[in-house]
């Protein structure tokens, strides 16, 4: 007897999302080989230095900020011999949010919960990266810039329980939802961004050009305003409420960044840091932090050039301002400048050009250096 029961066809988010994450499958495989190679590396240095791979990557520097917050709240400090004030404040509250969440419904420590947090997390923002990169170059663009971010010299930080890896996806998906004028979304990633590093300011900031662009070509929706509502409100929402706290109204968190010595001169410390680098025996330091900072600035010209969109213009360039122009701990510049991924647009588009022989084999060799780095830097200064 004939079934006289149609099939049930899939839902179409569910088959768009599939489809969507088999186009991304090679980046995020990729992604996960140079993350993988990087691990590895780690394990093998780590077991020569007598060190733990695990201690490093999940309860040192600021991921012990990160999971005290997690486990007893704001409201711890630390007065140091000169004075100033290193308040946990500092912190902004969406990773330890995520990892009182994990804990509570898992067996993991607060710790392991702040690792696959941001495990998790570094593959949705090499997803994301490549979504934007496709959106605008196409596939293998997309899947180099994947592999390069993943493949940068403290790359290894994408593995550890910080920040940057949780607030890259966010980025990055913000960023790929206003090119492709998904505005609430946009502006809800937007506010995720803003509740997890000062730095969010940058993705509010993406999403108003790219909104006010819109507008301009006479787009006029509920959804854009929405987007462009909700993109401030986590940011705002925690620095008004430390500000609450503190008594210092909007001032607050600013003042809770100068006891740790943060602050925005328009990049004159670091100057001076540099110049004293250049100016003493460790001059090869000094020249290559020029070579770096330059780098940097000629890969932003790049993607200037090359007219890449307005919103990740902005985005970058904020990051780059903020990282580069902020005083504080130099150490950190590097991993401050992970979110500014547009930069590496550039380099994948060069690299798409080359022959996928050629192209995989100078990734390999930029990921084993990654990898081999990220093990000596972790078992030396590491980052802050």
């Amino acid at each position: 007897m004939t079934d006289l029961v149609p099939p049930v066809s899939p839902h179409p988010r569910r088959t768009a999302l599939s489809a969507a994450l088999r186009r991304a499958a090679p980046a995020l495989l990729g992604y996960a080989a140079v993350r993988a190679l990087g691990l590895a590396v780690l394990a093998v240095w780590c077991a020569a230095a007598g060190s733990s791979p695990h201690k490093l990557l999940s309860a040192r520097w600021d991921s012990l900020w990160y999971t005290r917050v997690a486990e007893l709240g704001y409201g711890y400090e630390v007065v140091l011999p000169n004075g100033a004030v290193h308040s946990n404040l500092a912190f902004f509250p969406l990773l330890p949010w995520l990892e009182q969440g994990l804990h509570a419904v898992t067996p993991s420590s607060y710790a392991d919960a702040g690792l696959a947090v941001a495990w998790t997390s570094s593959l949705f923002a090499a997803w994301g990266i490549f979504a934007v990169a496709d959106h605008l170059y196409g596939r293998r663009v997309g899947v180099l810039a994947a592999v390069c971010w993943g493949a940068l010299p403290v790359g290894i930080v994408q593995s550890m329980a910080y920040s940057e890896a949780l607030f890259t996806a966010l980025a990055a998906w913000s960023l790929y939802a206003v090119l492709t004028r998904r505005w609430v979304a946009a502006g809800l990633a937007a506010a995720l961004a803003g509740l997890t590093r000062p730095v969010g300011a940058a993705v509010v900031a993406a999403v108003w050009v790219g909104a006010v662009l819109r507008w301009r070509a006479g787009e006029r929706s509920w959804r854009l305003a929405a987007g462009v509502a909700l993109a401030p409100l986590g940011a705002a929402a925690y620095v008004l409420w430390v500000g609450a706290r503190t008594g210092d109204g909007v001032l607050g968190y600013l003042r809770v960044q100068g006891g740790w010595g943060n602050g925005f001169d328009g990049g004159w410390a670091f100057a001076r840091f540099i110049g004293g680098r250049l100016t003493s025996g460790a001059w090869p330091a000094g020249v290559g932090l020029v070579v770096g900072v330059a780098l940097v600035l000629w890969l932003y010209l790049l993607g200037v050039r090359a007219r890449q969109p307005a919103p990740l213009l902005v985005y970058t360039g904020i990051v780059v301002a903020l990282a580069l122009c902020a005083s504080g701990y130099f150490g950190s510049k590097p991993r401050l400048l992970m979110p500014a991924f547009p930069l590496l647009l550039p380099v994948a588009v060069a690299l798409a050009r080359w022959r996928p022989r050629r192209a995989g084999l100078v990734l390999a060799a930029v990921a084993a250096g990654s990898a081999a780095y990220g093990a000596f830097w972790l078992n030396g200064s590491g980052p802050p």
